[in-house]
């Protein structure tokens, strides 16, 4: 049986909850909450007319795009080795439907590669992470995987999702080096390499440490909140490897989604030239998700839990394990009936880490803060405007809440309903 997406349906129940009139914080969805671009949309409009089936792979002009953009960041790259798909979600499934062997992911990771993984007939091989962060199998705890199984593609998130963190460079190429020396495909999902915190650098990409036999994957979905677009686009290496798997997940494009719809193809071209009102919204995207991200994560910490400090994207990983005695006198003994005492209880959606592979027992959750700028078009950009989006009433509102909803998780009386 094949079941709903974890995240999604989270989405779908929470959103019904507000729509009957319940008041509640929804944290559980990775939604990037933001506004369209005026520029953007405009360029949607004009392509509206453009009705008719394009190449499999995308047209001329936005696959030069893709290689443009890709090439300013670090990764030279010709329009030839380009793929584009109705979101990046579509291309991940493709490419483990396209390699051999077994899959390892890192434990946390993404709800979709596992179950994808799972239709595509590949065992799931999950790895934890190191403590500093998400997104990369321990090293030390991979090179053991390879004793026991000949798994043949690895998964790596960089930045990570669900724990908004950015791998230990020194990680980042331990593990590319062993999956070069195990003969692993690297699947890159980069998705969220635009919304480094800070105003930093992307950081080194998996391409560049095992340039022949790594994918990277992405989207306009994070970066210029357009998910419900479904832009998704990929870079294959170069080299006969990459030739060869360009070919077979073009073959599998064409049976299955035949081609990005050509208004969302002059999307792309638009906004891969890097356009400055394009680049600009998307730092001020990048520090709005920083400063809310940073103010959730010092409201988890005050309560008394563990997380690593937000890096990118707009998600937290708390870990409540030091109020496990607290929580267990509620009735709290793992990560579901943790996320079920904070919504029914006290109106907070969040979405347990073992929809991500984590543990059950653990007491773990993923925490999406960009559904808190604003409930309107009118205050989300308000908040992406705003010298200090946590002034704006909704914002600190919404902190309020989750804070007043810490302090009474760890007091309830009885159990979870």
């Amino acid at each position: 049986m094949v079941r709903h997406s974890a995240t999604l349906a989270i989405d779908e129940t929470l959103r019904a909850r507000r729509a009957a009139g319940q008041p509640l914080l929804h944290l559980a969805f990775g939604e990037a909450g933001l506004p369209v671009p005026d520029s953007v949309a405009a360029v949607l409009a004009a392509a509206a007319g453009r009705n008719g089936y394009g190449p499999v792979a995308g047209s001329p002009q936005a696959r030069q795009a893709a290689a443009g953009w890709f090439t300013r960041r670090g990764l030279a790259t010709e329009p030839e080795r380009v793929v584009f798909a109705p979101g990046s979600k579509a291309l991940l499934f493709a490419l483990l439907a396209a390699l051999p062997g077994d899959v390892v992911l890192p434990r946390p990771a993404w709800v979709s590669y596992a179950a994808q993984s799972a239709l595509a007939g590949k065992r799931v091989i999950g790895v934890p992470v190191p403590p500093e962060a998400g997104g990369v199998p321990d090293p030390e705890r991979l090179a053991r995987v390879f004793a026991e199984t000949r798994p043949g593609v690895l998964i790596l998130t960089v930045p990570d999702n669900p724990t908004g963190t950015v791998a230990r460079p020194d990680h980042l190429r331990a593990v590319c080096d062993l999956a070069e020396r195990h003969g692993l495909a690297v699947i890159a999902d980069e998705i969220y390499g635009e919304l480094i915190h800070g105003g930093g650098p992307a950081p080194e990409s998996p391409a560049a440490l095992l340039p022949e036999r790594t994918v990277v994957t992405t989207g306009l979905s994070k970066s210029l909140a357009l998910g419900g677009w479904r832009i998704g686009f990929a870079r294959l290496p170069a080299g006969p490897w990459g030739g060869r798997l360009l070919a077979e997940l073009t073959g599998v494009a064409s049976e299955v989604w035949s081609s990005l719809a050509a208004p969302m193809q002059a999307v792309a071209t638009h906004v891969l030239a890097d356009p400055p009102e394009v680049t600009a919204h998307i730092a001020a995207a990048a520090r709005l998700h920083a400063t809310v991200a940073r103010a959730v994560h010092a409201e988890f910490t005050a309560a008394g839990a563990l997380a690593r400090r937000p890096e990118a994207g707009f998600y937290l990983y708390p870990d409540f394990e030091p109020l496990r005695p607290a929580l267990a006198a509620t009735g709290i003994d793992g990560a579901a009936t943790l996320a079920d005492a904070l919504l029914e209880r006290h109106g907070v959606g969040v979405l347990p880490g073992d929809a991500f592979g984590d543990d059950p027992r653990a007491l773990r959750f993923r925490v999406a803060t960009s559904l808190l700028y604003g409930d309107t078009e009118a205050e989300r950009w308000a908040a992406l405007r705003a010298a200090d989006p946590l002034a704006l009433p909704w914002l600190a509102g919404s902190l309020t809440r989750l804070r007043a909803a810490l302090i009474a998780l760890k007091s309830a009386p009885g159990g979870t309903r």
